[in-house]
């Protein structure tokens, strides 16, 4: 049993599963969006592989804490996707500066521009899932 987490964007899905231990991130995949049919599909399909029924999906927070427009998108997918992942739980997880930390990780790691716009929702996945699995410790 895994657990993935999901960066829900508007034009992105950034994926991201933990390993078998629960213990560290990696990150899976970029998914283009599409339509909510075949957004759903591919998620469906990941949580098969991954052999998951926890999806943690990032919330973006204004900085002081309340909840915007973006968090009530986020919901309403997540409402939607709860429809098809039946039985399974979805967790939200406070992402507040997820993408920051991703984009400064990747430059100092040397990633050129052009490959950080590809792995950018990725990695703010993997650091959403981090957070979550080193809360549960």
């Amino acid at each position: 049993m895994q657990i993935l987490a999901l960066d829900v964007g508007d034009r992105t899905i950034g994926v991201a599963a933990s390993d078998a231990l629960m213990l560290t991130a990696q990150g899976v995949e970029t998914i283009r969006r599409k339509s909510l049919e075949k957004d759903f599909d591919r998620l469906l399909e990941l949580m098969q592989e991954y052999k998951t029924d926890i999806l943690v999906i990032g919330l973006p927070k204004n900085m002081d804490g309340t909840e915007g427009e973006r968090c009530e998108i986020v919901r309403s997918f997540a409402t939607e996707l709860q429809a098809v992942i039946h039985g399974s739980k979805i967790v939200f997880w406070d992402e507040r500066l997820s993408t920051v930390a991703a984009a400064r990780s990747l430059i100092a790691a040397d990633v050129s521009r052009a490959k950080r716009k590809k792995v950018i929702d990725k990695m703010a996945a993997v650091f959403i899932l981090q957070g979550y699995l080193d809360s549960r410790r």
